[in-house]
């Protein structure tokens, strides 16, 4: 914390423990994570066990980091549900044994305040906070509750959404241009994600995050925080690059894309993007702070329509992965860097083009398995192959030397047990790709590999698809070795 009535950005970890001495290890094990501070939430102790005077002075008086009191009650939220004003004098007593932050609902901040006689710099810092299930409930514009919060005489004012869908997330950025005083706003949820990931850039103070092993939707962890999002060295001119995908916590993405981003001295940051509507996402996310995305299951094939120009490539693909927002003219161009990732990943373990495209000169055909017949038979047309449903697979029996290359995501973390062809066939196959990468050796690679197959990992696409995103995103020269090492080591 800087001078009085200044605040520095700070990583705060919400710790929900049921018991004074849950809390206390939760709070040490936050500060050796690298968190600033921690918030600690009285309505979770086990209400029998809690004794306000004995167990704020323990809490309060060996916590080995700035904390913020709060009991939540359950009209906002909360688990409490006995007495207001023994709440309210509980979170009084927190102040006077030396609470660095105490918080208070909107509904009760001022009277609270004028009873207790409290103003701005009368030590313990006041947070006013007002929590809204959603915006579509919402009656009110939300900068209508800045103002409500901020007229309270609050030190710090904090709002917090519901978030149904990721462009709710846009409104919460807004709200930082309407604020004259420190403010907390974020959106909870899996869609939430990116207001904590990018709340310094927009001028949030804190960033919440989570301990490993006790998650919290729509947080990251507080070790991510600061290790691969590295969110203390962003600020306003930060470009943002991210991931549109639904789910898109699987993806590693960021684990890439951050650590090189920094590695080349360019001031970007990589998110995860929970999209549940292409055409709302790129009309509200359209600014020039949001130059690039790369595209996941299921979008695509859909996000094709959406981008301004698709190159030939991808056009003929019929997918795009990579966007770029074309920098002097903002017009959304589509690529599709998989392609030649996935191609150039099996000639690399055929060691040469030449083996490669001599099996297609021999009379090498392909052919196409799909749940969905039509696109299997639109792609096997595409390159003069052959389509059959996917359930034909398990009865196929493939040519000796043939290649088999799994696109589908069987296989993939969790549910690592399946593969998409039965293992006795396993043999008949010279090289086996899998466009899986978590785990690095899915089980079929493992199975082809005991068979005797040459195996190409999908994490060698990965790489290859992100250097050329990288490429793209940026204008640089991605550092392949320095991606590979990261890959190696955290994948």
């Amino acid at each position: 914390m800087d001078s009085v009535g200044q605040i520095s950005r700070m990583i705060c970890v919400p710790i929900m423990g049921e018991s004074v001495e849950q809390i206390l290890n939760a709070m040490h094990q936050a500060k050796s994570l690298g968190a600033d501070v921690v918030e600690i939430r009285l309505d979770c102790i086990d209400k029998l066990q809690f004794e306000p005077k004995r167990d704020l002075k323990l809490l309060i008086g060996n916590k080995p980091l700035p904390v913020v009191v709060v009991y939540r009650p359950i009209w906002e939220g909360g688990l409490y549900k006995g007495d207001e004003e023994a709440r309210l004098q509980a979170l009084f007593l927190a102040k006077d044994l030396g609470a660095d932050y105490i918080e208070l609902e909107l509904k009760v901040a001022s009277d609270f305040m004028k009873v207790y006689k409290l103003s701005q710099h009368s030590g313990s810092k006041i947070i006013v906070s007002c929590c809204v299930d959603n915006l579509r409930t919402l009656q009110e514009d939300p900068t209508n509750f800045v103002a409500k919060l901020q007229s309270t005489g609050a030190d710090i004012i904090k709002f917090v959404l519901g978030a149904v869908n990721i462009t709710d997330i846009a409104k919460v950025f807004d709200l930082y241009s309407h604020c004259q005083v420190p403010l907390i706003a974020y959106g909870t949820g899996e869609r939430g994600l990116i207001s904590q990931l990018l709340s310094f850039k927009y001028g949030g103070i804190f960033a919440y995050g989570s301990i490993e092993g006790n998650a919290i939707p729509g947080l990251p962890t507080v070790d991510s925080l600061g290790k691969v999002y590295k969110i203390e060295n962003i600020n306003a001119n930060t470009q943002v690059f991210g991931l549109i995908s639904k789910p898109v916590s699987h993806s590693k993405g960021p684990l890439l894309h951050n650590p090189t981003l920094r590695h080349m001295g360019y001031n970007g940051i990589y998110v995860p993007m929970f999209v549940d509507d292409l055409k709302d996402f790129f009309s509200v996310y359209s600014s020039a702070d949001f130059p690039g995305f790369s595209v996941g299951i299921p979008y695509k094939e859909a996000v094709i329509d959406f981008c301004d120009e698709v190159h030939p490539l991808a056009r003929s693909i019929g997918a795009v992965n990579t966007i770029i927002r074309r920098r002097n003219d903002r017009k959304l161009v589509g690529y599709n860097t998989d392609s030649e990732a996935a191609i150039s990943a099996i000639e690399g373990a055929l060691k040469g083009r030449a083996l490669a495209f001599g099996a297609k000169t021999k009379g090498a055909r392909v052919v196409v398995f799909d749940i969905d017949f039509d696109r299997a038979k639109a792609l096997a047309d595409a390159v003069s192959g052959k389509a059959f449903r996917f359930e034909d697979l398990v009865s196929f029996e493939p040519e000796k030397g043939a290649i088999l290359a799994n696109a589908t995501p069987l296989g993939m973390h969790p549910n690592m047990d399946r593969i998409p062809v039965p293992e006795e066939s396993l043999r008949d196959y010279e090289l086996v790709f899998d466009a899986v990468y978590t785990p690095r050796k899915t089980r079929l690679l493992k199975e082809a590999e005991a068979a005797g197959a040459i195996i190409v990992s999908g994490v060698e696409m990965f790489l290859r698809q992100a250097a050329a995103q990288f490429n793209l995103f940026t204008g640089l020269k991605a550092p392949e070795e320095f991606m590979r090492e990261i890959i190696l080591e955290k994948f």
